[in-house]
């Protein structure tokens, strides 16, 4: 079983460290880590993203509320929030292919945001699955450089929002 946990964190240094260190520790594992300042230069957010049985699962949350540098700590199941992952692909191109590329591109909403005469640079920002989606029909095509990012995730808008 999946979990994404949002961690709201003081913004000094050596958190993140503390928060890598306890899922070390325990040999929980991180599928996916992303951390950024929040509107409040003084707060950060770590998105992350582990797997584990329900007993881990229960285990993490615990762990992550003892910490002092926590603000706050949020569960969510995939089906109940939004999670995106940005991806930059580089690719090496020719007039055979060149067409392929783009309407793979035009499939999966990716962007071309950069371009040689032999490479192109594109952007995906969609699901980690969709993005794993696009690399394997990248397959066929020579990749030169692949960067992802981590899982970043809200909790879905509700009407009891506030």
């Amino acid at each position: 079983m999946k979990r994404i946990y949002s961690v709201l964190v003081e913004n000094r240094s050596g958190v993140l460290m503390k928060v890598a260190g306890l899922f070390s520790r325990r040999c929980f594992n991180i599928d996916s880590l992303a951390v950024g300042e929040t509107d409040d230069p003084k707060v950060s957010l770590i998105t992350i993203v582990s797997s584990g049985d329900e007993r881990t699962i229960e285990q993490i949350e615990k762990q992550l509320n003892k910490k002092l540098d926590i603000i706050k700590v949020k569960t969510f199941e995939e089906d109940r929030c939004i999670n995106r992952e940005l991806m930059l692909v580089k690719v090496k191109y020719n007039r055979n292919n060149r067409r392929d590329i783009m309407e793979n591109c035009e499939i999966m909403g990716a962007t071309i945001v950069d371009m040689s005469n032999s490479q192109m640079l594109i952007q995906v920002c969609d699901t980690p699955e969709r993005t794993s989606l696009f690399l394997k029909m990248l397959k066929g095509i020579s990749i030169i450089e692949v960067a992802r990012t981590g899982t970043l995730a809200l909790q879905k808008c509700m009407e009891t929002d506030k």
